[in-house]
């Protein structure tokens, strides 16, 4: 049994902590990035005694979570412009702690009523908003499985025998070389293999060439995917004239909105999502640009049918009788946390207008840097952004030693990608505490340190910062 008093005593000091660090993080007063070696680290937390004897207290606790949450990344912190993972707002952290707490694994509806209830209507909501009002969805731990179950569906429509009879060799999937990797991922999962991924011609950005869309004969196209938005570069295909194309050919067509599909929460990017109803499948990301904790993703498709016929189970401890608010049979999960309920308390707390408001203001924020970044000799921007993301170069150097360089620094964390193969930067603008003295300090510290610089002159500079 729990002891309550010592679960009190440990829940504040880990409120306590949390606190401080994410005081500490959106303040800047710490480095974004530490990421010392896991044989220092492991010896540091005193991992393997601990493992080994255990006999942590409330009082041994509060040293171990503060050394914890001293190493890792401050997603909160203002120079953090790396992936696109959430700065988490509290209400989410609530809804984890509720969970730690209950663990009720929601799949199965006897087994967590007001969790799977929760979900029921975040997820109307969320379908109400992709225009799918008679659609079906189900939330599930990741985008990558949501790609996945969204695919298994498309697989049922085209091949409804293929879950007992195997996938034939003629189904292809076609997508722009700019897609998210679970895309191939799953093809392969799917048993379709790599070469079943027709790379469909792009811009020289690598946006969907809406004038090249391929006629394929021999083959049959299980599914056509667009990007809203791409990983990447933060662009978004063009949604209508690609659904429509899909319409007049009976071809399934999936939109990747993991990231950008929050867009539509917001009167000024909303067109950047236009068409997103002819979709046959959506996904959409709450742990990205609805600031939850990791993992909540949406897997929302027009006909509810269509997410129903994606799986078949026999199990007789779990499948019997009439079972129809179970999500289970919608899901790769057995065991599935609350998820919705992260989506749920930061909605009650901020409202749909504060979320939107959110999302509108990192992308002004990104769109801010370009600004910047074009009235300074050196920088290069290919494109101008359309949502919180930005890439760029600086100088003819090498782009990945700058980066690691400016990590090393401590101040900063951004991430990179190629572009028509050449490596630049990229910007993801995640933290509310991210301003214009942040990207006008990022500039300069990027100007600082000059690609191709000696080593003992970066750290010269990071000794004096």
């Amino acid at each position: 049994m729990w002891n309550i008093d010592e679960f009190t005593e440990a829940a504040a000091i880990t409120v306590e902590e949390l606190a401080a660090y994410v005081n500490e993080s959106q303040h800047g007063h710490a480095p974004v990035l530490r990421r010392q070696p896991p044989g220092e680290l492991a010896d540091r937390l005193g991992l393997s005694d601990l493992i080994a004897k255990g006999g942590i207290t409330p009082e041994t606790y509060r040293a171990f979570l503060r050394t914890f949450l001293a190493e890792g990344t401050r997603l909160h912190h203002p120079g953090f412009l790396a992936h696109q993972t959430a700065s988490p707002d509290f209400p989410a952290a609530l809804a984890d702690f509720v969970h730690g707490a209950t663990n009720n694994p929601m799949a199965i509806y006897e087994m967590g009523a007001a969790s799977a209830t929760v979900e029921f209507e975040v997820l109307r909501w969320m379908l109400e908003k992709v225009g799918f009002p008679a659609g079906g969805g189900v939330l599930t731990h990741g985008g990558s499985l949501a790609n996945l179950t969204a695919l298994l569906a498309a697989r049922a429509r085209a091949v409804p025998d293929a879950w007992e009879g195997g996938v034939p060799g003629d189904l292809v999937i076609l997508a722009p070389p700019s897609a998210h990797y679970s895309i191939a991922r799953a093809a392969s999962i799917l048993g379709l293999g790599q070469r079943a991924i027709v790379p469909l011609e792009t811009d020289e950005l690598g946006r969907i060439d809406i004038t090249r869309l391929p006629e394929i004969s021999g083959k049959r196209v299980m599914a056509l995917v667009a990007s809203a938005c791409a990983t990447g570069t933060g662009l978004y295909d063009d949604l209508r004239p690609i659904g429509e194309w899909c319409r007049e050919r009976g071809v399934w067509f999936h939109v990747d909105g993991a990231h950008g599909a929050s867009a539509l929460l917001t009167d000024r990017h909303r067109h950047r999502l236009d068409g997103v109803e002819l979709a046959d499948s959506v996904i959409w990301d709450a742990h990205k640009m609805l600031r939850t904790s990791g993992l909540a993703a949406a897997v929302l498709v027009r006909r509810e049918q269509d997410l129903d016929a994606a799986f078949k189970q026999e199990a007789s401890y779990l499948f019997y009788g009439d079972q129809g608010f179970d999500l289970i049979r919608r899901t790769v999960e057995c065991t599935k946390a609350a998820l919705g309920l992260k989506i749920f308390l930061n909605l009650a707390w901020r409202g749909e207008e504060g979320l939107g408001g959110y999302v509108a203001r990192q992308y002004a924020t990104a769109h801010r840097f370009w600004e910047l970044a074009r009235r300074r000799p050196g920088f290069d921007l290919p494109y101008e952004p359309e949502s919180n993301i930005v890439c760029f170069r600086y100088g003819q150097g090498d782009q990945a030693e700058l980066r690691e360089r400016l990590m090393r620094n401590g101040s900063f964390y951004l991430t990179s990608t190629e572009l028509n193969g050449v490596r630049h930067l990229r910007v993801t603008v995640m933290a509310p505490a991210t301003d214009d003295a942040t990207l006008e300090a990022l500039l300069d510290e990027i100007a600082s340190l000059r690609p191709g610089a000696p080593q003992d002159q970066t750290a010269a500079l990071a000794s004096q910062a």
